[in-house]
């Protein structure tokens, strides 16, 4: 054999190797792909709209074992934050439910659509009504074709058919508005991506009767850590645990729905978000503008996307609550109106917040504004009315720690740290370093070594007033505060009500019967 004939041989032994090799190489990879089919789902999933599903919670602040509370029994939640993004720095619009829940569905602060005062809008004589400019996100993601629910209460401040949010019956209530039963999806969402809320009671599962018999894991009374702006007394100490608790409850709830997704075969295509209104629902808390009413829990997982929602994932940046609608819209694909606030979460090019605004205005019959300034290091808070005491007249009065604080407060046994909420007086600005202070009890304000920050505060929030036209700086709309009259009568103290009840004398309390009405279903 000549030498040109030795070289073709060995060229087509060559050929034939790798031919071989290529046909090995492509069997193998097509049963690799065949031996995952969760590989190919989770192909399949990343290229059809996912369902987003919001469950919203009443009143919990971050004291989830995720958060390092070293005595909630909460797996299932510690589990999702393994699996998800685990966001850290949650600043909520507003330390109330409706205020917060309002800005939350529109995307706007409810300050700048005046939605700010809670329950508003309770009748048609009292209604706000959104601008045209403004369509709520449920109505966005109905447009772009998806089924949408709220299983749980609305609570928003402005005047809505509910039928043009939500594709279900409801119940209506003259004081507490309107809300859906509570399940869970239904048929509806069979041929159609969902966006749906699922409400949870959180904190105020201890208004329950069977809220005892429901704990599985009873906290130790004597490891609860009291915060040092409360006395440490059996009673305080009880509700706190009692908290606690209620956030085991709150887990379970979050295990029901998880485990209904997955039976479903919905789990991996929904983008599920954990987050609470505002913060937990004792005194200093819930309706103030301390870390602990606008402080939240905010979990988001996705098990068919981990490439963009990376498990175990912390994220320590400053962000507003209105960010989750935002991020709920871009997950979808559907285009955020340029009116609202929120930023995408999960945008390649997302920068934490340089400062988030909270406010307080209204809350039932006590009328009273709170706005702050959170930036990284530093919480503003501007008093617009000093000389009405922290704790004036409200609806909370009627709660037996609340009436022991107050006798506490009229015998003198509290110190000077757990009276101040009960003085009649407060101050105009306040100032705390939040990381030599996390409790917010050492106020700044008057610290000649703090005054370049408290004028940076105060700026931003002045400019802020100015650009949004907040809306708390005008008296509300008289039929508001008449409803009010109505159903709260002589806790009504305001002057703004004075007036009110020369002007209509027989008012006051007359309408006492709209607080305990049944709620009504609306087909």
């Amino acid at each position: 054999m000549n030498s040109n004939s030795n070289c073709l041989l060995r060229f087509i032994s060559i050929l034939l190797l790798m031919l071989s090799i290529g046909s090995c190489a492509e069997k193998k990879s097509e049963e690799k792909k065949s031996s995952d089919p969760l590989a190919e789902k989770k192909e399949e999933v990343k290229k059809t709209p996912p369902n987003i599903l919001w469950i919203y919670v009443e009143d919990i602040s971050p004291d989830l074992g995720a958060y390092g509370d070293p005595l909630a029994n909460t797996p299932q939640l510690d589990a999702m934050a393994k699996q998800g993004v685990r966001f850290t720095n949650t600043i909520m619009p507003s330390p109330v439910c409706s205020p917060s829940r309002s800005a939350m569905i529109t995307g706007v602060m409810s300050t700048t659509i005046g939605t700010h005062n809670h329950h508003s809008s309770r009748t048609e004589a009292s209604a706000i009504r959104l601008p045209d400019t403004i369509t709520t996100i449920p109505e966005l993601f109905k447009k772009a074709g998806y089924y949408t629910f709220n299983s749980g209460k609305d609570d928003y401040n402005f005047w809505y058919n509910r039928k043009d949010l939500y594709n279900e019956a409801y119940y209506q209530h003259p004081l507490y508005g309107k809300s859906a039963k509570r399940n869970y999806w239904n048929e509806g969402i069979k041929n159609k991506p969902f966006f749906g809320q699922i409400q949870l009671s959180g904190s105020k599962h201890i208004f329950s009767k069977t809220f005892k018999e429901k704990v599985i894991t009873p906290i130790d009374r004597s490891k609860v850590v009291i915060p040092p702006y409360y006395p440490d007394v059996p009673l305080v100490r009880e509700e706190w645990a009692q908290y606690l608790e209620t956030l085991e409850l709150t887990d379970m709830e979050v295990k029901k729905i998880l485990d209904q997704l997955k039976a479903d075969g919905l789990l991996e295509n929904t983008v599920v978000f954990f987050f609470s209104d505002h913060g937990m629902r004792s005194l200093r808390h819930k309706q103030f503008l301390y870390e602990g009413g606008i402080k939240v829990p905010f979990i988001v997982q996705w098990e068919g996307n981990p490439d963009l929602i990376k498990p175990g994932t912390v994220n320590d940046k400053l962000i507003s609550g209105l960010d989750i609608g935002a991020t709920s819209l871009a997950l979808a694909g559907i285009k955020q109106p340029n009116y609202m606030e929120g930023k995408n979460l999960f945008a390649a090019d997302h920068k934490a917040r340089p400062y988030v605004i909270s406010t307080r205005d209204r809350c039932d019959f006590t009328i009273d504004r709170i706005r702050s300034v959170r930036t990284e290091r530093f919480k503003y808070i501007k008093n617009f009315y000093p000389n009405r005491s922290y704790m004036q007249p409200n609806y909370r009065d009627e709660w037996e720690s609340t009436q022991l604080l107050r006798k506490l407060y009229a015998e003198g046994k509290l110190n000077e740290l757990q009276s101040r909420i009960f003085k009649d007086n407060r101050p105009e600005e306040e100032l705390y370093d939040l990381v030599l202070d996390p409790n917010e009890i050492n106020n700044l304000a008057s610290n000649v070594e703090y005054q370049n920050e408290l004028k940076k505060h105060r700026d931003i929030l002045n400019n802020w007033i100015k650009k949004t036209d907040d809306k708390g700086q005008y008296p509300e709309d008289k039929e508001n505060l008449k409803y009010m009259l109505g159903i709260w009568d002589e806790q009504a103290v305001n002057e703004e009500y004075t007036a009110i009840r020369k002007e209509f004398p027989d008012l006051a309390g007359s309408l006492k019967d709209k607080k305990s009405a049944k709620f009504e279903l609306v087909e």
